[in-house]
């Protein structure tokens, strides 16, 4: 029988809004005082954000909260609204700071340091995002849908996006500068790789607990990833025991943690990285049969 869902706000909640102001903090401060000024720009949403203020003029934090509002309505119909506050706070936050940040003289004008350096702190900004199940861009939300439905990564997704987005940059900063930028997506890209662990790395996770037939179905339901069943027996209780195998990437998560606590928080969980992945069991979205097997577990 699944407990009663516990309250939004918790202290490992609390918590993560703390790492994702940080986070933000230190985007903002990379992407105001260090990339813009030297004409470089993100990827993603952000990224047109960046252009179009070049383009048109105006706040460049109302911009981006604008063009990444569909987004985050999106994310809300699909990813849960723990997810969606994470994301939405940090956006709203990182927009803010951005204003703010406008504000102070640039911190270094030299291209190549700018190249380095705003990409590390970007990277570990939007790295201690990710990694507390929230994000800065509206792209991220689309590759994670994409993710579920193609035999595509998110980053591959992602990466796809900011190609293109690089290539408009050429037209209004200069070849130069849209190189530079890319440079820069490089580094913070593999930040991001090790503060969060991969923008796409699978991980596996093994829970044990008496009745998995409702966790299974909210696997399947939220993250969109079947679900093998183990039977088990405990050592010292000496009871039945379900043991449940699912493989995931590393935006994920979080969003299952959500899961095992609103469901069953007694049961216990392993995650575990995995290095190769021989079929389509991560890329697979979920068929109308699957699901009625899922349903059907007990």
């Amino acid at each position: 029988m699944a407990k009663q869902s516990k309250g939004l706000f918790n202290w490992s909640f609390c918590l993560s809004l703390i790492l994702i102001t940080i986070g933000a903090v230190m985007a903002a401060l990379a992407l105001e005082l260090i990339l813009i000024p030297n004409s470089m720009i993100d990827g993603g949403m952000n990224g047109i954000s960046i252009i179009l203020n070049t383009l048109f003029g105006g706040s460049l934090g109302i911009i981006i909260f604008i063009v990444n509002l569909p987004f985050l309505i999106l994310g809300y119909k699909q990813l849960g609204k723990k997810f969606v506050f994470k994301a939405g706070y940090g956006m709203i936050l990182f927009s803010i700071l951005l204003e703010v940040f406008g504000n102070y003289t640039p911190l270094i004008d030299d291209t190549l340091l700018a190249t380095v350096y705003g990409g590390i702190l970007l990277g570990v900004g939007c790295g201690l995002i990710i990694k507390e199940g929230g994000c800065l861009d509206g792209t991220e939300i689309v590759a994670i849908l994409i993710n579920r439905k193609k035999s595509l990564s998110v980053g591959q997704v992602v990466f796809c996006f900011n190609i293109v987005i690089y290539g408009a940059a050429i037209f209004v900063f200069g070849a130069e500068r849209a190189l530079y930028s890319l440079l820069t997506y490089f580094v913070s890209y593999k930040v991001i790789d090790m503060v969060s662990d991969g923008l796409n790395s699978a991980k596996a996770a093994f829970i044990i607990t008496d009745d998995g037939s409702e966790i299974a179905s909210a696997i399947l339901k939220r993250l969109g990833r079947t679900v093998t069943v183990l039977s088990g027996e405990g050592i010292i209780s000496h009871g039945d025991k379900r043991v449940l195998y699912t493989v995931i990437t590393r935006f994920e998560v979080s969003i299952l943690k959500d899961i095992l606590n609103e469901v069953d928080d007694s049961s216990f969980v392993t995650v575990f990285d995995v290095s190769e992945i021989i079929g389509n069991h991560i890329k697979k979205a979920p068929s109308v049969k699957e699901s009625k097997e899922s349903r059907q577990i007990s």
